[in-house]
């Protein structure tokens, strides 16, 4: 089961990795897009964690929350309202909870993606993260209606999603800036994908 702490270790952990990864974000988004993406993820979750020690939200839906109106506030470009509404999504489906099992989870992250698809109007294989979070989504309701654990389970979502990140590198863009490009999107990895990838697997380790 997790609780506040655990939620609150996931958003610190992330705003490391994206510090971490800000330049090979930012390169994978100057072949394609606005080379902005990994200064704004860092900015985004930076900021998130600012807020979260300013507010310090007792409920996990608070916290959730918290995160994403701060991302939808200081993110620029595609990230901000699409990684914004992931994570109010995620407290939708989180409110009223002191603590998440394994399938609280798994709804975490589907209505995380269900929001992303609304707002972003993308399909699969249209080379945005989409393409790393629907599979990672299935891949965690197969395991846990595999009876598998909390671990296992996002091990399964994070494998599901970095394939999904590789593959977006021979399609070729429909949305988003890289759309603008045409063929010469393909041959290039996603920069979204990537950091869904990365949220997957810093869960994983956190969580697992």
């Amino acid at each position: 089961m997790l609780n506040r702490d655990n939620l609150y270790a996931w958003i610190t952990a992330l705003q490391q990795v994206y510090s971490e990864n800000k330049e090979y974000l930012t390169d994978l988004d100057s072949a394609i897009g606005d080379a902005d993406h990994g200064i704004n993820m860092n900015r985004g979750f930076t900021n998130a964690i600012a807020d979260l020690e300013k507010n310090q939200p007792e409920d996990i839906d608070a916290i959730l929350k918290t995160v994403a109106m701060t991302l939808i506030r200081t993110v620029g470009g595609a990230a901000g309202p699409l990684y914004g509404t992931f994570f109010m999504r995620a407290s939708t489906a989180c409110a009223g909870k002191t603590e998440l099992d394994s399938a609280d989870v798994v709804a975490l992250f589907e209505a995380g993606l269900g929001g992303v698809l609304q707002r972003g109007k993308a399909e699969l294989n249209d080379k945005t993260m989409v393409d790393a979070l629907t599979p990672a989504v299935e891949a965690m309701k197969n395991g846990l209606n595999n009876g598998s654990g909390l671990g296992q389970i996002l091990e399964q979502g994070t494998a599901a999603a970095e394939k999904g990140m590789k593959d977006t590198i021979p399609l070729q863009a429909r949305k988003g800036r890289a759309s603008y490009l045409g063929e010469r999107s393909i041959g290039h990895q996603d920069p979204g994908a990537t950091s869904s990838y990365l949220m997957l697997k810093t869960a994983t380790e956190v969580w697992g």
